[in-house]
C-alpha cells in the first residue's frame, strides 16, 4: 500500500485562487492523497465555495485568522500522512509533483526532507522565471552551508517526512514574514535535504502577499541573525560570516527600493564587516555600486523637467 500523502493549503480571502490550488493537488498521478484546506478566518465565502466544487473530496478546517503560520500548523497538527507537503493556496503543482517527491524520499531513506525547482509566475499567472535549485544548493545531503547563504524556501515545493515534523516543530507564529526561511534552517540543521531538479511547483510573485514589504527584510535579517547567534556552537565561523554578509547585502538592496534608504546603507556597513575574502569583498562592491546607481536615478527624477519630477502645471 503506497504511504499517504498530506497536502496542507491554508488560504485567506483567496476564493478564486485557492480553488486553482486545490485542483492541480487533485489532479496529481499519485494516490492516495489526503487534502486538507485550512481556512484562516475568510469572509469571502471561501469554505462555501470548496464544498460546492469539491464536496469531500477534501477537508476544510475552519479557524479564526492568526496568519499563514498558524494556518499550515493547524494543518500540520490534523494530518494523518507519513509524508506531508505544503501549497499555499495561490500557488500550483505541476501532475507529477507528488509521485516525484515521494519516490525521491523512498529511494532516500536518510533524508527529511526534498524540493523541486520552482517556475515563477506574475498575478495573471504568466510564467516569468525559473528559480533552479542548483544553482543555490549544489549537493543533496547536508546544505546548511549553503542554505545559511540563501535561506529561501518556496513551501509549495517542500515536501517533507513527518518525523521531520515532530522533530522539528511547524512554522514559526511569531513571524509575520520570513517565516518559511526559518523552518528551511531548522530542517537544514538537523535533516538532509535533497532537490528533484524539475520545475514541479508553479509560486506565484507579485500578489496580494508581504514577499516585498520593508518589514519582510527586517524579518529576514532577524532570522538568519538569530539562528547564527543560536546555534554557534553548530555553524562554522565561516559559513556564519558569509551567511550574515550576504543577509546583510541582498536585504541592503531590498530596503533601498523599498525605501528606506538610511536603513539600507547600515545593512551595507554591517555587511561591509563581515568580508573575510576577495570573493567578499565583490559582493560589498557590487552592493555599493548598485545602491550608488540607485540613488543617481532616484536624483534624475527629481529634477525639474523630469517625468515624474518637479511642479505639476
Amino acid at each position: 500500500m503506497p504511504a499517504l500523502v498530506s497536502a496542507i493549503i491554508p488560504t485567506y480571502n483567496r476564493a478564486r485562487d485557492v480553488r486553482i490550488a486545490v485542483a492541480t493537488a487533485l489532479a496529481q498521478t499519485y494516490r492516495p492523497i489526503e487534502l486538507i484546506v485550512v481556512d484562516d478566518g475568510s469572509t469571502d465565502g471561501t469554505a462555501e465555495a470548496l464544498r460546492q466544487e469539491f464536496g469531500d473530496r477534501l477537508r476544510c478546517l475552519a479557524k479564526p485568522n492568526g496568519g499563514v503560520s498558524s494556518a499550515r500548523n493547524a494543518g500540520l497538527a490534523a494530518a494523518r500522512g507519513e509524508y506531508l507537503a505544503l501549497l499555499d493556496s495561490d500557488d500550483e503543482w505541476l501532475p507529477t509533483h507528488v509521485e516525484a517527491q515521494v519516490a525521491f524520499l523512498e529511494s532516500h531513506p536518510d533524508f527529511g526532507m526534498v524540493l523541486t525547482d520552482v517556475m515563477r509566475m506574475d498575478a495573471e499567472r504568466r510564467d516569468y522565471e525559473l528559480y533552479r535549485r542548483r544553482e543555490f544548493l549544489p549537493v543533496d545531503g547536508h546544505i546548511l552551508p549553503w542554505v545559511l547563504r540563501n535561506p529561501s524556501l518556496a513551501p509549495a515545493s517542500a515536501a517533507f517526512r513527518r518525523a521531520v515534523y515532530e522533530d522539528v516543530g511547524g512554522f514559526d507564529e511569531t513571524l509575520r514574514t520570513a517565516e518559511d526561511l526559518d523552518f528551511h534552517l531548522r530542517v537544514a540543521l538537523r535533516w538532509k535535504v535533497g532537490v528533484v531538479e524539475q520545475p514541479l511547483t508553479r509560486a506565484m510573485r507579485g500578489h496580494d502577499g508581504l514577499s516585498a514589504s520593508a518589514n519582510t527584510y527586517r524579518d529576514y535579517l532577524a532570522v538568519v541573525e538569530g539562528f547564527v547567534e543560536r546555534h554557534a556552537d553548530q555553524v562554522r565561523p565561516r559559513d556564519r560570516d558569509a551567511a550574515l554578509l550576504m543577509a546583510y547585502a541582498r536585504n541592503a538592496r531590498g530596503l533601498f527600493h523599498a525605501g528606506e534608504a538610511r536603513e539600507a546603507l547600515r545593512c551595507a556597513a554591517r555587511g561591509t564587516a563581515r568580508v573575510r575574502s576577495a570573493q567578499d569583498a565583490a559582493v560589498i562592491w557590487g552592493l555599493y555600486v548598485a545602491l550608488v546607481k540607485g540613488a543617481v536615478v532616484r536624483a534624475r527624477r527629481l529634477l525639474p523637467g523630469r517625468a515624474g519630477g518637479g511642479p505639476r502645471r
